[in-house]
């Protein structure tokens, strides 16, 4: 699929703005960038971990915070300093992050940890180099949004992600990691995609490369409106987000 003139490709792993197709699943992690800032949960020193296409890093400066956008990829990190000049960058590996102990307020990993080989290790990094009492945001696919009906530890349906997560199973983790007080939110649809199943059929679309008019129209007019957050709901969330402390 082609993409605006400067744009980073896309990959499967991660969403890029600008691109009709792509609309979706850009305005689905948009709105949870807006509800961080709306909920002044990224405050202080911010680290954004696995920081993409860099858009979410400069959402969150934008608001008058000092934000370090990680990512291992040498084509990202040259991407958002060319793209987005006002936002701090640092290549590393999400593992091996060459940060002091102590030094971020907040680590905010969105849409990153299903992908990851070594989550324990991340989790680590995480919490050392957060101050003590700083606040760890992450957020990641509920695992019934992409392989309903699978268990935990199966294989995920989504050949790009490493292991899909249910909420009791993430807050597990992250309690196992020594992070407290974690609190739990659930993203979903709002009722004019309720009946769309707008997931389903991106997927069929993508594997089989037939879009119907209907569909692009549908997800080419996707706005942030589309989409809520709150309260934990299981069943129904199509992503989970966790806020936790260091």
């Amino acid at each position: 699929m082609p993409t605006p003139q400067g744009q980073l490709p896309l990959t499967g792993e991660r969403t890029v703005p600008g691109v009709s197709r792509e609309n979706y699943w850009f305005r689905r992690h948009e709105v949870v960038y807006r509800w961080i800032t709306a909920q002044s949960l990224a405050t202080g020193t911010v680290i954004e971990a696995g920081c993409g296409e860099g858009y979410g890093a400069d959402m969150i400066r934008a608001t008058g915070t000092q934000v370090i956008a990680i990512d291992m990829d040498d084509a990202v990190i040259a991407h958002v300093r060319r793209t987005y000049p006002k936002v701090q960058t640092l290549q590393a590996n999400l593992v091996d992050l060459p940060l002091r102990s102590g030094t971020a307020d907040t680590v905010v990993c969105l849409q990153v940890i299903e992908h990851l080989w070594n989550l324990d290790e991340f989790l680590a990094e995480c919490r050392r180099i957060l101050r003590p009492g700083g606040r760890l945001v992450v957020s990641t696919p509920n695992r019934i949004t992409f392989s309903p009906g699978l268990g935990r530890g199966e294989k995920p349906t989504n050949p790009f992600h490493v292991e899909e997560f249910d909420a009791d199973q993430l807050v597990a983790r992250l309690t196992d990691a020594n992070f407290t007080s974690v609190q739990m939110h659930g993203l979903r649809h709002a009722p004019r995609l309720h009946d769309t199943d707008v997931v389903a059929r991106q997927v069929h679309a993508v594997l089989s490369d037939e879009w119907t008019q209907d569909l692009l129209d549908l997800v080419a007019g996707v706005t942030v409106a589309d989409f809520g957050i709150g309260a934990i709901t299981p069943d129904e969330d199509l992503d989970l987000i966790a806020i936790a402390r260091r």
